[in-house]
């Protein structure tokens, strides 16, 4: 006989990035990050910011609630603390919402800093009022079920991208982007070129550059084939 499984698989202690760490992703623009990490990193792009509330840089807190379902959601919620985003895996499903404004309060109550699914979500009103940062793949009334099964800090993938509890997670308007816990001190030593080229190439633009210099190079070089 196969016994019925358990509505939820909880873990709750799982490694967290420093403090230092973690205030060394903030405020950054997701594409400095993804450059760091190699041009990766970044969830499907139809994961995009719901409300105006659109920036967060936080810990990753996973759940996986499974389509049409947010039971791991609520058990997320309940596991949750200050400077958490809770990343939300719902099988991509696109036919009801996995959350509303009156979760997300809950979890912004808990100072939980974003949400993120790759699922709807609904209330959109609601979601605006509350302010907590919330990314998903779209809006659509329809409610879901709590019925489980589903887990809650263990690995999951959203949006393309493989995401466990206490990776660092940011987000601004271009997305959402991962770092795997992992890879965290050579993303930040990264981000000191990343970051002096970017201001290096921008104070050349504003100050009129037309074209960058390495493709200049390759036209002086004669690897462009002109064709009549």
């Amino acid at each position: 006989m196969i016994e019925n499984p358990p509505l939820l698989k909880v873990r709750r202690r799982f490694p967290r990035p420093p403090p230092a760490e973690l205030a060394a992703f903030a405020g950054l623009p997701t594409g400095f990050v993804v450059d760091a990490l190699g041009g990766q990193g970044a969830l499907d792009g139809r994961i995009k910011p719901i409300s105006a509330a659109n920036t967060f840089c936080g810990v990753a807190l996973t759940c996986d609630a499974g389509p049409a379902d947010n039971l791991a959601a609520f058990g997320a919620l309940s596991v949750s603390g200050p400077g958490d985003v809770i990343v939300c895996a719902a099988a991509s499903y696109e036919r009801t919402a996995v959350t509303g404004d009156l979760l997300l309060g809950m979890m912004k109550n808990r100072g939980v800093v974003g949400f993120v699914t790759d699922s709807y979500v609904r209330d959109i009103v609601g979601i605006r009022a509350v302010g907590l940062p919330c990314f998903a793949a779209g809006v659509t009334p329809n409610s879901p079920v709590r019925n489980g099964p589903g887990t809650v800090g263990l690995p999951i993938v959203v949006g393309g991208v493989a995401v466990a509890s206490g990776d660092i997670v940011l987000a601004d308007e271009d997305g959402v982007v991962v770092v795997p816990q992992a890879r965290i001190a050579e993303t930040i030593t990264r981000l000191t070129a990343v970051k002096a080229a970017e201001a290096a190439l921008d104070a050349k633009v504003k100050a009129g550059l037309r074209v960058p210099e390495w493709i200049q190079s390759m036209i002086d070089a004669g690897q462009f084939h002109e064709v009549e």
